[in-house]
C-alpha cells in the first residue's frame, strides 16, 4: 500500500518532501501535483520505475516521457537550447508547457525520441512540484496521470488514492488539479509549433 502524503500548496513541508525524494531517489514511482493535471514521476535513471508507469498507464514503447525540471539551467542540461527558443523559455517557465528540444547526451537513450533525438521537458509552476524538485538535485520521468479509458485526468487526489494505492510508493496529495494537460510547444524548426494544445496559451 503506498505511503500518502498531505502537503500544503503554497507552504510544503519539507519534512514531507524530503522524505519523498528519499523514494523517489531510491527507485519509488510517486504521484504529485503540477500546475496542470497531477503526474506519474520516478527518478530519471531508474529503468525499472519507468517500466513500473508504462504498466500503470497500459503505455506502449512508443509513448514519450518528460523531464520535469526546476529551472532553465537544468533544461540547458538536458537540452540543446538556442538564443531564440532561450527567449521563449524564459518568458514562458515556470507554467503549463511542455517543449520539445535537441536531447543532449546527458538523457538516457530510453527517453529520446529514437528517430528525432528530441526530449520533452517542462517547468510546472507549483510550488511543491519546484521544491520536491530542488531537493531531488536532478529531473524526473514525468507522465500525466490518466488511464486510457478516462477522457480527462484525475483531479481529485482521493480518487488518485482509491485508483493507485496499491500501485505507487507515494501519492502526494496538494489539493484539487486541472483536468488540462501541458500545451506542447515544439522548438525543433525554425518557427515553433503547437502540437497539443492544453492549458498553457502560446503566443
Amino acid at each position: 500500500m503506498s505511503q500518502y502524503f498531505s502537503v500544503h500548496p503554497s507552504h510544503p513541508q519539507r519534512r514531507l518532501l524530503v522524505r519523498a525524494a528519499e523514494i523517489i531517489s531510491t527507485g519509488g514511482v510517486v504521484v504529485y501535483p503540477t500546475d496542470t493535471a497531477y503526474a506519474l514521476g520516478c527518478h530519471i535513471g531508474d529503468k525499472q520505475s519507468l517500466e513500473r508507469i508504462r504498466q500503470i498507464r497500459r503505455l506502449g514503447d512508443q509513448h514519450h516521457f518528460t523531464l520535469t525540471c526546476r529551472d532553465l539551467s537544468e533544461i540547458s542540461l538536458y537540452a540543446r537550447v538556442n538564443d531564440a527558443n532561450y527567449r521563449i523559455l524564459k518568458h514562458l517557465t515556470p507554467g503549463p508547457f511542455t517543449f520539445v528540444l535537441p536531447a543532449t547526451r546527458e538523457v538516457p537513450r530510453r527517453l529520446v525520441h529514437p528517430k528525432r533525438k528530441t526530449i520533452g521537458l517542462r517547468i510546472p509552476e507549483n510550488t511543491i512540484a519546484l521544491e520536491l524538485l530542488e531537493i531531488l538535485g536532478e529531473p524526473m520521468m514525468t507522465t500525466t496521470m490518466r488511464f486510457p479509458d478516462q477522457e480527462v485526468p484525475f483531479s481529485d487526489p482521493q480518487d488518485i488514492r482509491t485508483r493507485l494505492e496499491q500501485s505507487v510508493d507515494l501519492i502526494i496529495d496538494g489539493g484539487p488539479g486541472a483536468v488540462e494537460p501541458t500545451t506542447v510547444v515544439d522548438l525543433t524548426s525554425a518557427l515553433p509549433e503547437v502540437t497539443r494544445q492544453g492549458l498553457g496559451v502560446f503566443e
